[in-house]
C-alpha cells in the first residue's frame, strides 16, 4: 500500500465528508493505493455515525473510536499501529489542511529520501494572539532540540513507514514527534511550505495553555531523550556539584570561626545556605540512585532500534 493518511478527530462530523471525499479525489488523480484511517479522540457529536457511513461508501476508509477523549497524540499513536502504507501522511480533519500537498509530501520521502518531512504553514489564517505565541514556541524549540523548522506543531506531515512504528506518542507529545524521530536515529528530517486554510466548521479545540504544557513537553522529552536510561549521570552530576559547593562553605566557615573566634558560627546566613546545598547535593544524588533502579528493571530498558543486520538470524 501507498499511503496511510491518518487524522485524528474531535467533534468534525461536519467537515469529515468533505474532507474524505477531497482526500479520495487526490488519490484516484495520483493513482496511489491508500487506506484513510480516522481516529475519533471521544467525540461527543455524530463523528463516529458519519464514520460509518464514509465507510459503507468507501472500503478504504477505516476508524478507530476511543471511550472518551484521550487527545491528539493518543490519537495518533493508535494511528501509527494501525497503519500499513510505506509512506504515512498525517492531517487535521477541520479542512485546514489542504490533501493537495499529499503528493509534494510523499515524494520528498520516497525520491527525496527525508525520514519526516514537516508542512511549513508560512501564511497563517490565525489571530496574532495565536501566530506570536506559536513563532517563539517554534524558535525555542528549534533552538533547543536542534531541528530546523518552522512550525513543529503543523498536523500536516508525511513520514516513512520505519519513523512511526519506531516511536510512541503518548501525553501530548505530538508536537514533538521530530524531536522523538530524531532521538531515534532519524536524522533526515525536512521541511515543506504548505496551505493553511481558513476554519470551514466548528471551533478550535486548543486554547492557550497549550504553550505552556508543549515547554514542559519539550524539557520532558529532552530528559528522557539524554538520560532515560541512564538518569544517575544527570542527577548524580549535579547532586554531587551541590554537596561539594555546600561541604566547601560549611568547611571555610568552620575553620574561619576556629582561627577569629569573633562570631557565632549559626548567625551567618551563608551557614544556612551551605548547610541547604548539601542537603540538596544528597537528595539529588539519592534521587539519581532511585531513578537508576526504576531504569534498570523497566521493560525496555535493553530495547534498541536496530536498523540492519548482517549473517544474523
Amino acid at each position: 500500500m501507498d499511503l496511510s493518511i491518518v487524522v485524528p478527530l474531535y467533534n468534525e462530523e461536519e467537515s469529515l465528508p468533505e474532507l474524505c471525499a477531497w482526500i479520495d479525489r487526490v488519490m484516484a488523480e495520483n493513482s496511489y493505493s491508500y487506506e484513510i484511517i480516522l481516529v475519533d479522540d471521544g467525540s461527543t457529536d455524530d463523528s463516529w455515525l458519519v464514520i460509518e457511513k464514509l465507510r459503507d461508501r468507501n472500503p478504504n476508509i477505516k476508524g478507530i473510536k476511543f471511550q472518551r477523549n484521550y487527545g491528539k497524540s493518543a490519537a495518533l499513536n493508535e494511528g501509527f499501529k494501525a497503519a500499513l502504507g510505506e509512506v504515512i501522511i498525517t492531517m487535521d480533519a477541520d479542512l485546514q489542511d489542504s490533501p493537495d500537498e499529499i503528493p509534494g509530501l510523499r515524494a520528498m520521502i520516497n525520491n527525496d529520501g527525508f525520514d519526516l518531512v514537516s508542512g511549513w504553514k508560512k501564511k497563517r489564517y490565525d489571530p496574532l494572539s495565536k501566530t506570536i505565541p506559536t513563532k517563539f514556541f517554534n524558535g525555542v524549540t528549534s533552538r533547543i532540540s536542534g531541528i530546523h523548522l518552522h512550525d513543529f506543531n503543523c498536523g500536516l506531515k508525511a513520514y516513512k513507514r520505519k519513523v512511526v512504528k519506531s516511536i510512541e506518542v503518548y501525553g501530548e507529545m505530538h508536537r514533538y514527534i521530530p524531536v522523538m524521530a530524531k532521538w531515534a536515529g532519524f536524522r533526515k528530517i525536512g521541511e515543506k511550505v504548505v496551505e493553511h486554510r481558513a476554519r470551514k466548521y466548528g471551533t478550535t479545540k486548543f486554547g492557550w495553555e497549550r504553550f505552556i504544557n508543549g515547554f514542559l513537553d519539550l524539557a520532558t522529552i529532552t530528559f528522557v531523550s539524554k538520560f532515560g536510561k541512564r538518569p544517575m549521570h544527570f542527577f548524580g552530576l549535579y547532586g554531587t556539584l551541590c554537596f561539594f559547593i555546600g561541604f566547601c562553605m560549611s568547611a571555610y566557615l568552620i575553620i574561619a570561626k576556629v582561627v577569629s573566634k569573633e562570631f557565632a558560627l549559626t548567625n551567618r546566613p551563608a551557614f544556612y545556605i551551605a548547610l541547604t546545598t548539601m542537603v540538596i547535593g544528597m537528595q539529588l544524588f539519592l534521587a539519581g540512585f532511585i531513578a537508576e533502579l526504576v531504569a534498570r528493571n523497566s521493560s525496555i530498558r535493553n530495547f534498541y532500534l536496530i536498523e540492519k543486520k548482517v549473517g544474523i538470524n
